[in-house]
């Protein structure tokens, strides 16, 4: 049988076909617009996300026995605000995960209602780009939208919805709204009221690899598939990566070089991190995970390539770096704000000790290990939490590059697995459906028969300690400037 997974990212719409050993047999991408109406904004129509999934999935199988097509599962861009109204019509354009408009929303739940209770009702504290503040902006500034809201879904949900007709979600991605009780994976009464909503206005939750329904007919007869074809539940994209890479089971972990930058660690039981620094999220495989997010991560790379020094050619520009664990430049790389472990919508990137001699590649190469160290601030975090990690996976397009993944590799002294398939969230996507359909016995079973290791990047004695001193250095940095950043905001 035949499986599609979905990544329905910020940029464009990643579609994968794989078979039932886990091969892949196509890969489709699709991009749409993002929409930045304000300084801090960012939106996008979902009405695009649904026109480029359709001509994508029509695209992925063209070629394909359609009447093996068995199921259809997703991974996506976390924390959106999607809101529908009686008819099921998109209200206005969706709220992304890296918009910063909510900072007044934000200082009233933690501040107000109290990040204790925050994180009592949810295992979680607010962050600008968690959805639960995103409601609430929309009660406080557009009323009138607010009041004809008759559902709330998330990006990836938008798609499974207009496929298969049912209002649902899942675990991992209800977990990034702030409206969701992690430890007992249902919606929490408490947030639901602070936010002035119902639960009648929130989709039914799934397990990751639960069936939500079939395809619709009319969807059916457009794609030349079965009316039988499952619509699976799906993953937040960091939840679906990690099932893409086999981050699944007790103390694995997988770093994710996308858009925004992650580090993932799951585990078998639910824990909370006392500062709340680290998300505590429902996991894909059934059970919980650990993550640290930072909203900036190879796209500092690509800002930095395409608009700044104006070139394509990241290849090129890497190859002039040499002298690893010894540049004096240093780069923040909040350009977003930033999350973990900060949480603060008003960080900036910045560049620091330049001099006469700094060239293009020193700064290329501060950009490439200020994502690295920020990465390692929240893998810091989870090592105080007793959590011993001495392997991760990687994932992500920032993945694609050898000289990334050694600088990650010393920064955080681990070794570094590549997988033979970096098709991160799609894949996930891919495996969840197969789950759904009966291939695989659970989500484990999946990841240990499809997810193969090929390479592994291993750290180097003498680079991990000129790079610890450089960390060291590094994270003084932030704390230095957080009260200018607030200044000039």
């Amino acid at each position: 049988m035949l499986y599609i997974g979905v990544d329905l990212g910020t940029s464009a719409v990643k579609l994968l076909l794989m078979d039932g050993e886990g091969k892949i047999l196509n890969i489709v991408s699709k991009e749409y617009p993002l929409y930045f109406p304000h300084p801090g904004w960012s939106e996008q129509k979902p009405e695009d996300w649904y026109e480029q999934t359709m001509a994508g999935i029509e695209e992925l199988i063209k070629d394909a026995d359609k009447s093996q097509v068995a199921g259809i599962s997703f991974g996506g861009q976390m924390h959106g605000l999607v809101i529908l109204d009686e008819n099921d019509e998109v209200i206005r354009p969706a709220i992304l995960w890296n918009d910063g408009r909510t900072y007044e929303e934000c200082d009233y739940l933690n501040n107000v209602i109290g990040k204790e209770k925050l994180s009592e009702y949810t295992a979680n504290i607010s962050f600008t780009g968690f959805t639960a503040p995103k409601i609430l902006w929309v009660k406080n500034k557009e009323p009138e939208n607010f009041a004809r809201i008759k559902k709330i879904m998330l990006p990836k949900d938008y798609i499974a919805y207009k496929l298969s007709g049912v209002h649902c979600t899942d675990v991992s991605d209800a977990s990034g709204m702030l409206v969701f009780d992690v430890k007992n994976r249902c919606w929490s009464k408490e947030m639901c009221d602070i936010c002035g909503i119902t639960e009648d206005q929130l989709a039914k939750i799934y397990e990751s690899y639960e069936t939500v329904g079939c395809v619709l007919p009319e969807i059916a007869q457009k794609l030349g598939i079965p009316e039988n074809v499952k619509v699976v539940a799906g993953a937040g994209d960091n939840a679906a990566a990690a099932v893409g890479t086999g981050t699944v089971g007790d103390g694995m972990c997988n770093i994710s070089l996308g858009t925004s930058g992650t580090i993932f660690i799951s585990s078998n039981k639910f824990g909370v991190d006392k500062y709340n620094a680290l998300h505590a999220f429902a996991h894909a495989d059934g059970h919980y995970h650990l993550m640290g997010c930072m909203l900036s991560a190879a796209s500092c790379n690509k800002w930095w390539m395409d608009e700044i020094i104006g070139t394509k050619d990241y290849a090129a520009e890497q190859k002039e770096i040499e002298k690893l664990g010894e540049n004096h430049v240093y780069f923040l790389p909040y350009l977003m704000g930033e999350r973990s472990p900060h949480n603060n919508p008003n960080a900036r990137g910045t560049f620091i000790g330049m001099t006469m001699d700094t060239t293009r590649a020193d700064m290329t190469q501060a950009v490439l290990e200020g994502v690295a160290f920020a990465l390692r601030d929240s893998f810091e975090v989870a090592k105080s939490l007793g959590i011993k990690i001495e392997r991760t996976k990687i994932c992500g397009g920032g993945a694609k590059s050898p000289l990334w993944k050694k600088m990650i590799a010393n920064i955080l002294n681990v070794k570094v697995d590549v997988i033979e398939s970096e098709e991160g969230p799609a894949m996930g996507g891919a495996m969840l459906a197969a789950v759904a359909c009966g291939e695989y016995a659970n989500v484990e079973e999946a990841a240990a028969k499809i997810v193969k290791v090929v390479d592994t990047v291993e750290p180097e004695e003498e680079l991990v300690a000129k790079y610890e001193a450089r960390y060291q250095q590094f994270k003084e940095i932030y704390p230095a400037c957080k009260e200018l950043f607030d200044k000039i905001q």
